[in-house]
């Protein structure tokens, strides 16, 4: 009796103390402020973030923030947008931003955080099937027909070459279901620490509540930038479209961006009566990659306001102070936690601080304690049973 007792309390102890030792890596974690849940705080308690201060907290405010380096540095150029950010995407630099966290519709920009999150997940040369729905998309559409098939590289073309509508919505079902694929791309941008991003149309076509900031477009586009497949596809000036096994139509790449500007690299074009023109460009020059994104824009002045945007942005990097950082992706680890509380770790991050080295060290150490944890539990329990086979063959003298 006494060694089944001993067998309980062992079992209950790794119970209790598993959930505990995971505690202590989030802890761990939290302390070193970069992927956790939540912000450790010099009082001690701990508390979300707001999601407006994701990156610094001179990103919260709705009006023009930059930090001139002298009074003989040039202005910013006045851009008929309501909101937009210029950054660093090699070092994360916000360089200067209006109203980067104020949530506006998307429009075709939201076709950037589709591409990104079904790129890893479709292979190139694989076939989808054309829905009723991809099929009934209005407007700007590359002209799919419902029952055919598409090679998946040719839709993401379709897609960011000539936004087309109807190609968004055929790689977002090629992930199952509509809905899987929508739940995909917000659970991509929570992953990006983009916490302003509601995504309920693939192409960004109107819908109620779908929004996205200046700042969290910026967030999208650096990942754009770190995938080879997607800036091949969106720098690609011309190709052809097969819509039947007979028919094939022209596409040609509408961002201007990349002949006209130099350094030009690529970008996303949108418009809606809603949300007026949105826009993100990205440009390189003299081994510096800066991204520009714009939301709420009057119509035709997008581009040529990303590019004098982009140049004040070439022209101060390294001489303006940054006013926030682009906050890196979480730990595949992490991305399923809350995204309200993963917005504090980010409001943690600096530009000196914003890598997921420590949270790796923590998440080695959580697992190196509980396999440990386990391994004393299990030899518990054969060493007790040992002893209960060894009482069974030899049982204690009676009364």
């Amino acid at each position: 009796m006494r060694t089944n007792t001993r067998i309980r309390v062992l079992l209950v102890t790794a119970i209790v103390t598993l959930p505990a030792i995971s505690g202590l890596g989030a802890a761990t974690a939290a302390v070193d402020g970069r992927t956790t849940p939540t912000a450790a705080l010099s009082s001690g308690d701990q508390r979300p973030a707001p999601r407006d201060q994701v990156g610094g907290p001179l990103l919260a405010g709705r009006g023009i923030v930059v930090h001139y380096p002298s009074r003989a540095a040039p202005a910013l150029p006045p851009v008929p947008a309501s909101a937009y950010v210029i950054a660093n995407a090699d070092n994360g630099a916000v360089l200067a931003a209006k109203d980067p966290h104020g949530s506006f519709p998307p429009a075709s920009c939201l076709k950037v955080l589709t591409a990104i999150t079904m790129l890893p997940r479709l292979r190139p040369d694989s076939t989808v099937l054309a829905t009723k729905r991809a099929a009934s998309v209005e407007p700007n559409i590359v002209g799919l027909v419902a029952g055919d098939r598409y090679k998946v590289a040719d839709l993401f073309r379709a897609l960011l070459m000539i936004s087309a509508n109807d190609a968004a919505v055929a790689l977002v079902e090629a992930s199952g279901s509509f809905a899987r694929g929508m739940a995909l791309m917000n659970a991509e941008a929570h992953h990006l620490q983009a916490y302003d991003v509601v995504a309920k149309q693939p192409n960004g076509l109107p819908a109620a509540g779908q929004v996205v900031s200046a700042y969290d477009l910026a967030l999208i586009a650096r990942q754009a930038l770190s995938m080879p497949a997607f800036m091949h596809y969106d720098a690609t000036l011309s190709a052809t479209f097969p819509i039947t096994p007979h028919q094939d139509v022209p596409l040609a790449n509408q961002n201007y961006l990349l002949t006209q500007y130099r350094g030009g690299l690529g970008g996303k074009i949108g418009w809606t009566t809603a949300a007026g023109a949105t826009y993100i460009g990205l440009a390189r020059r003299h081994g510096v990659t800066l991204i520009v994104t714009i939301l709420h824009a009057t119509p035709l002045t997008e581009v040529t306001s990303a590019e004098q945007l982009l140049d004040w942005g070439f022209a101060m990097n390294g001489h303006a102070s940054p006013v926030g950082v682009l906050v890196p992706p979480l730990p595949v680890v992490h991305a399923a936690a809350k995204p309200l509380h993963r917005a504090a770790a980010a409001a943690g991050n600096s530009l000196s601080g914003a890598t997921a080295g420590g949270s790796r060290r923590s998440i080695a150490l959580r697992t190196a304690v509980a396999a440990a944890a386990v391994a004393c539990v299990l030899g518990g329990l054969a060493w007790f049973r040992r002893r209960v086979v060894r009482g069974r063959r030899n049982p204690p003298p009676s009364g």
